[in-house]
């Protein structure tokens, strides 16, 4: 299995507490992400040996997952800052193909068969700043948006697309409400937050605490707050490089 991550990765924290359950990825800055044991799969329920997966920093899947690769034809990519709970499950591909006389897969049974190639899925991303309840399900081309959440046991449909901020349940996934006001998530993904490094996140942390659903004309001043406050750190960072 091919597993990227952020650049500033450098290397897997065997002595981390977490380490039991999870495979520990460590950053320069002291952050981790996780990747809970025995998480890839193939239809043989045996380890995956093909595919690609890439998780940003601060994510963590949780215990019991799995994402279950058929072939190195599909990736899952997971962002920064994904909350992902207990049992969920990546289905990314294991399409039968319905538009034959037989959806069987004749070519399995050793009988000298044939079947057509099996239809693939795209990729499945899930962006960042996401938080996914227990034992929900995803199906292959799916794409949640920055700053969703993603219910309990909700089972994601192939090819997907979420609305970012959106709150998401049921079976299949529909929208039930937004975090925010329309207003706060424009501003929330004009800021982008989750691209800063942890120096910027450490000296702006009480602005996380706020409550945005409070006060909206408060919200959005810390919004620009914030913003301005990117925009100093990446104009200070472009300085030091020239």
């Amino acid at each position: 299995m091919n597993v990227t991550t952020s650049d500033d990765f450098i290397g897997v924290q065997p002595q981390h507490p977490f380490s039991k359950a999870f495979i520990v990825l460590g950053y320069r800055d002291g952050s981790i992400s996780t990747i809970p044991n025995n998480f890839f799969r193939d239809w043989l329920d045996e380890e995956a040996k093909v595919g690609t997966f890439s998780i940003g920093k601060c994510s963590g899947i949780g215990v019991g997952s799995i994402a279950k690769y058929d072939a190195g034809l599909q990736k899952l990519v997971v962002g920064k800052y994904v909350a992902g709970g207990l049992r969920l499950k990546f289905l990314l591909n294991g399409q039968h193909d319905m538009r034959t006389i037989s959806t069987s897969m004749l070519s399995v049974y050793g009988s000298g068969l044939n079947n057509v190639p099996p239809p693939q899925y795209s990729d499945t991303v899930i962006r960042n700043d996401v938080w996914i309840g227990d034992e929900a399900m995803f199906l292959g081309g799916s794409t949640i948006e920055n700053g969703c959440v993603i219910g309990a046991r909700t089972v994601v449909p192939p090819n997907f697309k979420s609305e970012p901020y959106g709150i998401y349940v049921g079976s299949p996934a529909r929208l039930v409400r937004f975090r925010f006001s329309e207003r706060i998530r424009e501003k929330l993904l004009e800021l982008a937050w989750w691209d800063m490094p942890m120096p910027w996140m450490q000296r702006n942390n009480d602005r996380f605490l706020v409550d945005l659903t409070a006060d909206e004309g408060r919200s959005m001043e810390i919004l620009a707050e914030l913003l301005r406050a990117k925009n100093q750190s990446v104009e200070a960072m472009v300085a030091t490089k020239t």
